[in-house]
């Protein structure tokens, strides 16, 4: 940002700054005094460190040599300035010199080299993907430990190489579900800036000829691609890991669950209650049918019984007009016409008469009748 806020106005507005800032701190290197070049925000310088060899520039931690390994990628342009500042006031060939170190500038180019990549974007980028001072490594998955403390800060620190920003934090265990599902799809499509090409083992430009620069620089591409798929991988097994082992995952699955089988037991208790019905149904239109049946039978009984003895009554009322002697008068015998009338008769009463009442009613009568002498007439 700070970057390109100097770079707004004009094209090369920033080299210029940091040309003159490079240019003023020389100068002012010769002139400084002990007490200028005191800051209590000093680090340490190792002897090690200073004594490094300014060719194994890709070996040095630039940011511990301008005094910023606590800032690291968190320091500012303004802090990258006041570091360079520090230490050219402090190693600067000339100020040496006048110390009687004519030939110590090696740490001193290492301060300039430092300098150079610090300020200029790509190349600090490139350095601080592969920064061997900023760790990697991943939680265990039998770590013992609160899972927030424990992969909370493994996500923010891998979040500055996301192209994409702002970059999904973990929350708590109070986060709610949408947010906590966005973000592992945030993380399982996880654009990174990260870089290899501070790794380069060949300097192309150091080669021979084209087809040795053409080859070299083929090389670093795959060894590159290479850093980069196990990069990824690891981010990837990070976001798996944390996936199986967050707490939320296992209280969603729980709740899902849950709805599941209150679904399932919902469903299985209409399922339930649907075939009580039917089985009720179905046993009620038996009964009906049962009950259909035995009504039919019964009438049929009553009607067979009713016909038996109707039939019984007929041959009763035959046998009343044969006992009476076909109802001609006392002491006489019934005579072939006699006995044809009468039965003619008997016959239009039975033909004529199909309720048992009447019929009943009607034996009684003749038999009244008959009794009284007038059986005939009746």
């Amino acid at each position: 940002h700070y970057r390109r806020r100097l770079a707004k106005g004009a094209d090369g507005s920033l080299d210029d700054h940091l040309k003159a800032h490079a240019e003023h701190a020389a100068a002012a290197a010769a002139a400084a005094t002990t007490d200028d070049i005191v800051d209590e925000d000093d680090e340490e310088e190792t002897e090690e460190m200073l004594e490094m060899d300014p060719k194994d520039w890709k070996e040095q931690d630039h940011y511990a040599v301008l005094g910023l390994s606590k800032l690291r990628y968190r320091a500012t342009l303004d802090d990258i300035i006041k570091g360079h500042r520090r230490k050219v006031l402090r190693h600067h060939p000339d100020k040496k010199a006048a110390q009687g170190n004519a030939n110590d500038d090696g740490f001193f180019k290492c301060i300039q080299k430092a300098f150079e990549i610090l300020t200029d974007a790509t190349k600090r980028r490139q350095f601080d993907s592969v920064d061997p001072e900023v760790s990697t490594d991943v939680p265990s998955a039998k770590a013992k430990g609160d899972f927030f403390e424990l992969y909370g800060p493994v996500f923010e620190r891998e979040g500055r190489f996301s192209n994409q920003q702002p970059v999904r934090q973990l929350g708590d265990m109070s986060t709610e579900r949408a947010v906590v599902e966005s973000f592992y799809e945030f993380w399982y499509a996880f654009d990174s800036w990260r870089s290899f090409e501070y790794l380069d083992k060949e300097d192309v430009d150091g080669g021979g000829n084209r087809d040795d620069k053409r080859w070299i620089e083929g090389k670093n591409r795959k060894e590159r691609a290479q850093r980069k798929k196990e990069d990824n991988h690891r981010i990837r097994s990070l976001v798996d890991q944390a996936l199986k082992l967050d707490p939320r995952m296992a209280k969603f699955k729980e709740e899902d669950k849950t709805k599941r089988n209150a679904k399932k037991n919902a469903r299985m208790e209409e399922e339930r209650k649907a075939a009580e019905a039917k089985k009720a149904a179905d046993e009620a239109a038996k009964k009906a049918k049962e009950a259909e049946a035995a009504s039919a039978e019964e009438l049929k009984k009553q009607r067979q019984a009713a016909h038996k003895q109707l039939k019984k009554e007929q041959r009763a009322l035959k046998v009343l007009f044969k006992n009476s002697a076909y109802f001609v008068a006392a002491g006489e015998t019934p005579s072939v016409a006699d006995i044809s009338a009468a039965t003619e008769k008997l016959d239009k009463i039975i033909a004529g008469t199909h309720d048992l009442d009447v019929l009943v009613a009607s034996r009684t009568a003749i038999e009244a009748a008959h009794a009284a002498g007038n059986g005939m007439a009746k």
